[in-house]
């Protein structure tokens, strides 16, 4: 069995099994309902972003230009694909990256998809987290699970086991909605990645994600 096959072995159920079914599921709390509806309001659309953090530590993002894809909705899960320009790819994307939004019977999880370009899985995939709180209709943290501390340390990732994603999102057709994904880690108040999107001005979706 090769590296990638075994690590997706090892994914218990919880990290990246089928999608939920939404009707078994129970009622999110308001907040948590209505971040959701904003989430969903942009299914099928894509839209162009950039780096909005100054991070030296992200500086192969600097200046590339930014897609983020509303790949595939389920009353249950959301697919975001987020391309990246990369000169050094075929067709001047890294089409790499999935985020995954889905319902839980405790609230929301956010996952992290990762494929190679003949669309196997990589190593380290499907490490995110699930909210803790409420949160707020714009915004929701996921820190961190266990499942994504266990793979870190296994891959040699130290510096990843205290990361805490944030998305944020406007509902569609408001003035100046935004779209973001953040990176910041608890025991690093130096550590900020964060790539943001105008909701605003909708363009044509690239092709799907590697492996989608």
């Amino acid at each position: 069995m090769n590296r990638a096959a075994l690590i997706l072995a090892l994914i218990p159920l919880s990290a990246c099994a089928a999608i939920p079914d939404a009707s078994t599921l129970p009622p999110l709390p308001a907040e948590q309902q209505a971040f959701w509806d904003a989430l969903e309001s942009h299914c099928g659309k894509a839209y162009a972003g950039s780096l909005a953090s100054e991070d030296a530590r992200d500086a192969a993002f600097r200046g590339k230009a930014m897609r983020a894809h509303w790949a595939d909705c389920s009353p249950s899960r959301i697919a975001i694909a987020f391309h990246v320009e990369d000169a050094e790819e075929a067709g001047g994307w890294d089409r790499s990256r999935t985020w995954l939004v889905s319902r839980t019977a405790e609230g929301l999880r956010l996952k992290h998809d990762h494929r190679h370009r003949d669309g196997s899985i990589d190593a380290v995939t499907q490490y995110g987290g699930d909210t803790l709180g409420a949160g707020t209709a714009r915004a929701q943290d996921f820190p961190v699970d266990a499942y994504s501390i266990a793979m870190f340390e296994r891959e040699g990732l130290d510096q990843s086991l205290t990361n805490v994603w944030r998305v944020e999102v406007d509902p569609a057709r408001k003035p100046d909605a935004r779209f973001a994904y953040q990176l910041t880690r608890r025991n690093d108040p130096t550590r900020l990645f964060r790539v943001a999107f105008d909701l605003t001005r909708p363009v044509p979706a690239p092709p799907p994600a590697w492996g989608w």
